[in-house]
């Protein structure tokens, strides 16, 4: 019995042996023969993808069982990575074109309503004297130019008249053979004395009626130099002055100052003689124009804000001084950083009255300064395709601070490859960025799905947004194998 059972033992070690060279022979023979290659096949864990082995196993962190890595994700390149179509769906990957073209660039901007400076006058008194009476009692009074508003009493014009009564009793007197000398210095005296009185604060027609009715008179009647709001009442009924002393203050609110806070960062989106649009709490449904007409030299070093200054025109006085505004600037950017204005292309400009622009070289008709060409001030004459500013969607971009990093596609026509590239960036203008350096009109840049491409990189221990040299990271500690 022993025996047999020997014998079935040792029958069954030959054949299992017999088996095993057989099969050896035979993978031998198929590597001679090429029929099995050489496997590059390397596992990673689906937790952890930066964990890569050359053979099946366990995740060194997790313990989970490894899993066959994506082939078609290596690419040769330092900086390029390449997936499947099906693996771009899944990650929902857009592009966009980088093209030229004007982009047009929103300036918010927030500020209040004032007074034209140049449209606010004072009421002085031109004499030393006594006020006794004051025609407007409180401010807030319209008034149009010409009404009176102060009645003054002074002891110094009756000298003045008496001057005058004088001068005109001499010319009076002259007889026809009188000299030349003598005819001429009568004229001069009497035109002296009528040019004293007027500095004085009378009127042409309140000379002429003194030297017709021939009695000097002891009051004056200032009046309104403009049309406009009594904004400031300064003095009392019955009170002296001295000469100059402020009465009144009147301001003509047909135009008013809109003043707006400009941040830093928006200053090259701006120009003097722009268009302004803006609207008020009082009329949130309408809204309202007018023309940059200064940007300050200074940066406010506390709000780092540039102030602004609008003209305004105010003709149905819905504008009061003291209103918030909320304020937009609308303009197109050319490469070069300037602004593109079909209306200021070519054009000659007031630099004091940004409202007067003309086709050619002139004066202004308001101060009479010489016109300036619109370059001067940062307008592109005329549309060329320099001025074009090469762009790319603000989506496109992953900015760190320090750099700029796009993914562009490149023209493989057997599998989807991205590479990372440093660009340079100027301004932003509204959805787009202006790129100045770093890419070609025509390439094509990944617009969504640029941070899925950017974590594939980093796994790969390539190039990417914020390892620009591709340095692997080492493992925690306790984890390296």
């Amino acid at each position: 019995m022993k025996k047999r059972k020997i014998l079935i033992i040792i029958i069954i070690a030959f054949l299992i042996g017999f088996f095993i060279r057989d099969g050896c022979e035979g993978k031998k023979e198929a590597y001679k023969t090429g029929t099995i290659q050489k496997s590059n096949q390397w596992w990673t864990c689906s937790m952890h993808p930066q964990i890569r082995q050359p053979k099946m196993g366990k995740c060194p962190i997790c313990f989970m069982d490894l899993i066959p890595a994506e082939q078609e994700t290596i690419s040769a390149s330092t900086n390029a990575i390449t997936f499947t179509e099906e693996a771009l769906k899944l990650m929902e990957v857009e592009t966009s074109l980088v093209e030229r073209k004007y982009v047009e660039a929103q300036i918010k901007m927030v500020g209040k309503i004032d007074y034209d400076e140049a449209r606010v006058k004072y009421i002085s008194s031109w004499v030393p004297g006594r006020i006794d009476r004051l025609y407007v009692d409180f401010t807030g009074i319209e008034v149009t130019k010409g009404d009176h508003m102060v009645y003054l009493y002074s002891p110094n014009l009756i000298s003045a008249q008496a001057e005058l009564l004088q001068s005109v009793a001499a010319k009076n007197d002259l007889k026809s053979e009188s000299s030349d000398f003598l005819t001429s210095s009568i004229e001069s005296t009497l035109k002296a004395a009528r040019e004293k009185l007027r500095l004085l604060g009378l009127t042409t027609q309140q000379i002429e009626e003194v030297e017709k009715t021939g009695k000097p008179t002891d009051h004056i009647t200032i009046y309104a130099p403009i049309g406009g709001i009594v904004i400031e009442k300064n003095i009392n009924q019955g009170a002296y002055v001295e000469t100059g002393t402020k009465i009144y203050t009147i301001a003509d609110l047909s135009e008013v100052w809109v003043k707006l806070d400009a941040y830093e960062s928006d200053l090259i989106w701006l120009r003097y003689g722009q268009k302004v649009e803006f609207t008020t709490e009082a009329f949130p449904a309408e809204s309202f124009e007018g023309v940059i007409s200064f940007i300050s030299p200074v940066l406010d070093p506390q709000t780092r804000t540039i102030k602004l200054r609008v003209n305004v025109k105010n003709t149905d006085g819905k504008l009061k001084p003291g209103m918030f505004v909320h304020a937009i600037v609308k303009t197109n950017v050319a490469a070069s950083g300037n602004v593109m204005d079909a209306n200021m292309a070519n054009k000659w400009i007031c630099p004091m009255h940004p409202s007067v622009v003309k086709d050619s070289f002139n004066q202004c008709d308001i101060c009479g300064m010489d016109l300036v060409k619109t370059e001067t001030l940062g307008y592109v004459s005329e549309k060329k395709h320099e001025h074009i500013p090469l762009v790319i969607p603000a989506s496109a971009p992953l900015i760190t601070g320090k750099r700029a990093v796009v993914y562009v596609r490149l023209p493989d026509p057997n599998k989807p490859t991205f590479e990372g590239r440093e660009v340079v960036l100027g301004p932003r203008a509204g959805n787009y960025y202006i790129v100045q350096k770093g890419l070609n009109e025509g390439e094509i840049v990944v617009t969504n799905g640029n941070f899925k491409i950017d974590s594939a990189l980093q796994i790969q221990a390539k190039p990417s947004m914020m390892s620009p040299k591709g340095e692997e990271k080492p493992m925690p500690a306790g984890h390296q194998h």
